[in-house]
């Protein structure tokens, strides 16, 4: 099978359990030697041209491993499952995700709440924002919201409970809308799922100790919290979800939960999996597999990059280093320290295309495979 999205953590994590099963894995992405390339669970390693820039040269290139390498099956991790999506109807295997309209649906901000109420979910009141008056009819309230782009990753752009300067930031198009969410109160969670046909088999909560400036977490805390359990196995039995998805949700005072956003992809919460053998078994459908580690999990490299600096804004130096000091990082695997080594190879990558593109080092992560829309340019 073909793993994408070979950038990632996520991406060597799965290939572990999977290879760990007796799967023979190939992983695959846009950067020469990121750090899933690195591990000894990487059957091989293939370079692709950008889903997002180059889609038919991607295609092919699938094309070819498939055949040269008798490939049964494909698994994004990232948003290339966007792209790859659109492309599977000319690829003879399996891609497992869902449709590119489901995929769609939930990527967008707006109508994924839509969605998760036509399915009887409850959801928090999300207004769409299509130009500059939708902007000014929402600006009285703006102290009750959250406003992000409809299309985008990691809460680039989000603004919390924004001030009318704030405001001034947005400016929404029909091609590039904005939506305008009531803030909701309570304990942010993060959430992995992998559904076969509409079945729950694999779930993770957690909660994220510190992160990326407002966005993905790089130290983060399981969660067992029933409620959001029902949340997710109603989505996917409703929307018959095939593969991997997330959420952002918040639980709230009164433990109502609330979803704020889908992203139908794999993130961090796969890493609290670690039984090979009962994890593939899910995945592939026989049966389900919950979380098998309880302690604090985090990317130790990140923390000194991200979590350092905001302990020490904060004054919390004692209670970072107790929480370093407890964390187990992500790459870490038995007899497989290659990937581990090599992150400085690939944040280099990143930094490199963020000098290239005049972006931001989050922005360039996702550069070449991420999906802004079917109108974006």
């Amino acid at each position: 099978m073909i793993i994408t999205g070979a950038r990632a953590p996520v991406a060597v994590h799965l290939a572990r359990l999977l290879n760990g099963a007796g799967v023979q894995v190939i992983l695959a992405d846009t950067f020469v030697s990121p750090i899933s390339s690195k591990s000894r669970h990487c059957h091989k390693y293939l370079k692709l041209p950008s889903p997002r820039f180059e889609r038919e040269a991607c295609r092919d290139a699938l094309l070819s491993a498939i055949r040269r390498e008798g490939v049964e099956a494909i698994v994004p991790t990232c948003e290339e499952v966007f792209h790859l999506a659109l492309i599977r109807q000319d690829l003879p295997i399996p891609v497992i995700a869902p449709s590119a309209e489901m995929l769609g649906i939930v990527h967008n901000k707006h109508s994924f709440i839509t969605y998760a109420r036509q399915l009887g979910l409850t959801v928090p009141n999300t207004r769409l924002l299509c130009a500059q008056e939708d902007v000014v009819q929402v600006g009285a309230q703006s102290r009750q919201l959250v406003l992000k782009p409809v299309w985008s990753r990691f809460a680039n752009e989000v603004l919390i409970r924004p001030t009318a300067k704030d405001l001034r930031a947005v400016v929404p198009t029909p091609q590039d809308p904005w939506v305008a969410q009531d803030y909701v109160a309570g304990t942010e969670l993060s959430v992995y799922a992998v559904a076969k046909q509409g079945r729950l088999v694999a779930l993770s909560a957690y909660t994220s100790l510190y992160r990326a400036g407002k966005g993905a977490g790089v130290c983060f805390e399981p969660v067992a919290e029933p409620r959001v359990r029902d949340w997710v196995e109603t989505f996917v039995n409703a929307s018959t979800w095939d593969g991997q998805v997330s959420f952002d949700m918040i639980l709230t005072p009164e433990d109502e939960v609330m979803p704020l956003e889908c992203n139908p992809r794999a993130t961090s919460g796969v890493h609290f999996f670690q039984d090979a053998q009962a994890f593939s078994r899910a995945f592939w459908g026989e049966g389900e597999v919950w979380p098998d580690i309880e302690g604090i999990l985090g990317s130790r490299l990140a923390m000194g990059v991200y979590g350092l600096p905001q302990a020490i804004k904060a004054g919390r130096l004692g209670r970072f280093f107790r929480t370093l000091a407890a964390t187990t990082d992500i790459l870490d695997w038995p007899d497989d320290p290659e990937p581990r080594r090599a992150q400085i190879a690939t944040l280099m990558t990143i930094l490199r295309l963020a000098m290239r593109q005049r972006i931001s080092p989050q922005q360039a992560a996702t550069y070449d495979i991420e999906w802004n829309g079917p109108d974006q340019p």
